[in-house]
């Protein structure tokens, strides 16, 4: 499909669009030039105009919640699953058969050691052929050529996205530049991260004006994270990873520390950040001495980093934020896709964020 061809649409499905992520997925296509939503599934939902369950898609989404067997999925281009992990391994190979491309927003397709799946989601793996042979790690920074001839993409997690752009520019090639045996990522999410379920911890009264971490013991993040850090830098990284709950709807923070090697103190920083991402559209490497804040990519699918090296001493400082809902799901979806179908990345997603 050539870039230039506008007229040309792709017919896309969304499996499971009731929630966070799927309503953010359906606001991001409805501005897409070149896609049509013809397929949103839901069991529950089935036969509810899906502007009823999200009324800010009034006069932008005419779809009606289908079950997945109506739906006819088979004759979409692409399948977006906004589902529970489980769901995308179970359908993927039906619909691949048919020539439908997918991108899976749970973790089915994120992490290639089966083992370390079954071990932290509590299931097999239903398809390890095809995550194999088939799926690519969806950070489209990192694989954008091997995306491209994809039939399957994991999107990545959202906090993985902050911590492996974060780091990408001291470790990708095996350099020598930080001490890898103990990085740490001290990272935030606002309270969409969790999802749409109903749940005790999200209630107003127990997340707002309320700051904690948790899965400090171990969160299903951290080897995804840590299994990719290894691909970028050719060998084991040290990573001690902590999520926390900031009282916001949206936004992440992370903030990465590492030590620079006594062989690397003489490196400019700022240009190694700077030159990585100068041709990255959705990278925004702030200028020496700025720092990011959340709200500077509300509703955008940017990233925004700054590097810190307090005193020129050997402590460097990454800190990175994006959209948990946008760059850290449905906007790098969207980006997938657009790689997949060889259209320019941006499309679709030239979204400005909003203040205040």
């Amino acid at each position: 499909m050539a870039a230039s061809d506008t007229a040309t649409r792709i017919k896309v499905g969304i499996v499971g669009a009731t929630g966070y992520t799927g309503v953010e997925l359906l606001r991001l296509l409805a501005l897409h030039p070149n896609a049509e939503v013809v397929a949103v599934t839901s069991r529950q939902e089935d036969g509810m105009p899906v502007a009823d369950m999200f009324p800010n898609l009034r006069g932008h989404i005419d779809a009606v919640f289908q079950t997945p067997d109506a739906a006819q999925l088979e004759k979409c281009d692409v399948v977006f699953f906004a589902t529970p992990h489980g769901v995308a391994m179970k359908e993927a190979r039906k619909l691949l058969e048919h020539g439908v491309k997918v991108i899976d927003l749970a973790a089915d397709f994120r992490i290639q050691d089966t083992d370390v799946f079954q071990q932290w989601y509590k299931m097999p793996h239903e398809c390890p052929d095809l995550l194999k042979d088939q799926s690519v790690y969806g950070l489209v920074e990192l694989n954008r050529e091997k995306i491209r001839s994809a039939n399957i993409v994991g999107n990545p997690g959202c906090y993985p996205v902050t911590v492996l752009t974060g780091l990408l520019p001291v470790l990708e090639g095996g350099k020598k530049l930080v001490d890898t045996s103990r990085i740490i990522a001290d990272c935030k999410s606002g309270v969409s991260g969790a999802g749409r379920t109903a749940s005790q911890a999200n209630l107003f009264s127990e997340a707002s004006d309320n700051f904690k971490a948790y899965g400090v013991a171990g969160h299903r993040h951290h080897p995804e994270i840590s299994e990719h850090l290894k691909t970028i830098h050719g060998s084991e990284v040290g990573l001690t990873f902590v999520p926390h709950l900031v009282p916001m709807i949206r936004g992440m923070f992370s903030t990465i520390y590492a030590r620079i090697l006594p062989e690397a103190l003489d490196t400019d920083f700022q240009k190694l950040y700077e030159g990585r991402y100068a041709n990255e559209r959705f990278i925004d490497v702030l200028p020496a001495g700025r720092l990011p804040e959340t709200r500077t990519v509300k509703a955008s699918n940017n990233v925004r980093i700054a590097v810190q090296r307090p005193g020129n001493g050997d402590q460097l400082i990454i800190l990175v934020v994006q959209d948990n809902l946008v760059k850290g799901a449905a906007g790098q979806a969207v980006q997938n896709m657009n790689v997949m179908f060889d259209l320019p990345e941006s499309t679709g997603l030239e979204l400005v964020a909003i203040l205040p």
